[in-house]
C-alpha cells in the first residue's frame, strides 16, 4: 500500500488537503530547505558561523526525513506526532538561532516562513488525525 492509499485510509478533519497537495507543497518547500540551509552548512563547514548555530538546521533535517518512515512505514500516529513537535520545534530554534546570531543571514529566516507556517498546519494536522485514529 503506497502513502495515498494509507493517508487516503485515515480519519481525517474536515479541513485536511486532498493528498495530492502534499507533494507540489513539499517540493517547493524543499527548495528553500536545500537553498537555505545548504547555506547555513556552508558557512558552518566554512567556519564563517559556529557548528552550534548550524545544529538544530541539522536536527530538523533528521526530524523531517524521519516523519515518512515513521507516519506510513511504521504506521504510527503517536510517534509521527513526537516527529513533526520536533520538526517544528528545531525549525523555531534554528530560526531564532540565525535570527540572534547572525544577522547577516536574517534572510534564512524570512525564506524559510512558508516552511514554518506549512509545519504548523502539518503539526495541527497530524495531532488532529492522531487522536481521531487512536
Amino acid at each position: 500500500m503506497n502513502e495515498t492509499t494509507q493517508y487516503a485510509e485515515l480519519l481525517k478533519p474536515s479541513w485536511a488537503p486532498p493528498s495530492w497537495l502534499f507533494g507540489p507543497v513539499w517540493t517547493v518547500l524543499y527548495a528553500i530547505i536545500a537553498i537555505s540551509f545548504g547555506t547555513i552548512f556552508y558557512k558552518a563547514f566554512t567556519k564563517q558561523i559556529p557548528w552550534i548555530v548550524a545544529l538544530p538546521f541539522a536536527l530538523n533535517l533528521v526530524f523531517n526525513f524521519a516523519f515518512t518512515p515513521i507516519q506510513f512505514g511504521l504506521k504510527n500516529n503517536f510517534l509521527a506526532s513526537i516527529d513533526i513537535l520536533l520538526v517544528i520545534g528545531t525549525l523555531i530554534w534554528a530560526l531564532y538561532s540565525i535570527w540572534h546570531n547572525v544577522p547577516t543571514l536574517r534572510w534564512v529566516v524570512y525564506v524559510n516562513i512558508p516552511y514554518l507556517l506549512w509545519g504548523l498546519f502539518a503539526t495541527c494536522l497530524q495531532l488532529t488525525v492522531t487522536f481521531l485514529n487512536k
